[in-house]
Formats: C-alpha cells, sequence, structure tokens
C-alpha cells in the first residue's frame, strides 16, 4: 500500500490517497484506489457432479410445480436428455432430506475424480425406508473415503 500527498507550491491544496496493487486477468498488474480489502478465503476445486445434479433435481421438481413445464418429457427436450435420464436425476429426489443436503454441500473435488457418483446413489433412492437409505448412505460414503464426509 503506498500513500501518494501532492503539494501544490503555488496553492494550499494538498492531495492524498492510498494504492493498493491488484493482480488482474493474466498476472497483469493493477494499480486501485483505497485501502484494500479484506480478502475472503478462495476455495478451490470444483462443485461435486452429484451435488449439480441434486441441485438440478431440485430446479426440475420446481419448474414442474410452479407449471412451466408440463412434465418430465418436456423437460427431456429443453434439456435434450433422454427421458430415462430425467427420471434418473429426478429418483435423486427419493432419497431423505438429511441425505440429500448432505450432497449439496460437499466439500469441493481438488483434483481426480469425484468420490461419490451418480450410478452410486441409484440403488439408495429407490429404498423407501430413509433409516435403510441413511444406513446405506453412510456406507457408501465410508467406501469412498474421508474427502466424501
Amino acid at each position: 500500500m503506498t500513500t501518494i500527498v501532492a503539494d501544490a507550491p503555488f496553492a494550499k491544496v494538498r492531495f492524498e490517497s492510498q494504492l493498493h496493487q491488484l493482480r488482474g486477468r493474466r498476472g497483469q498488474k493493477r494499480i486501485c484506489d483505497g485501502p484494500p480489502r479484506a480478502t475472503e478465503s478462495v476455495v478451490y476445486g470444483r462443485v461435486p457432479r452429484i451435488a449439480r445434479l441434486m441441485a438440478l433435481a431440485i430446479r426440475m421438481r420446481e419448474l414442474l410445480e410452479a407449471g412451466h413445464v408440463v412434465d418430465q418429457a418436456e423437460l427431456a427436450r429443453l434439456g435434450h436428455v433422454t427421458r430415462a435420464r430425467v427420471t434418473q436425476i429426478m429418483n435423486l429426489l427419493n432419497l431423505a432430506p438429511d441425505i440429500q443436503e448432505q450432497i449439496l454441500f460437499l466439500p469441493p473435488i481438488e483434483r481426480g475424480r469425484d468420490p461419490i457418483r451418480e450410478w452410486q446413489l441409484r440403488p439408495i433412492a429407490l429404498v423407501p425406508d430413509w433409516r435403510k437409505q441413511r444406513r446405506m448412505w453412510r456406507e457408501l460414503q465410508s467406501q469412498a473415503g474421508p474427502k466424501s464426509a
């Protein structure tokens, strides 16, 4: 951070400003006016695919309930996927609410493959008993490793 003071010899004007340097795109340096902002913690990685699919399923349900789309077949046409794929995604809504929440808040994937994949959740979503679902979910998490917990 730099403070610039400019005094004009012929006038009683004083200009003071705080400047700080930021990195822009492609490593370019930028000079910004004012004090530097408190940096937020940057989360590296990507959102797990299963979390994105869970959010998509919730959004699809909202579209259906609001009447914006008539049925799942229309969702499939709009999404350029098969009706079977829409059904697979919508079946995630059969999971217990706490499992859905855990899926939505899975930690970011920093590198490599996702530890939990959608096809692994299909058998869990078919079980109507939420207690059994929770047991199967815990088992899947333990197999996936500590990153998915």
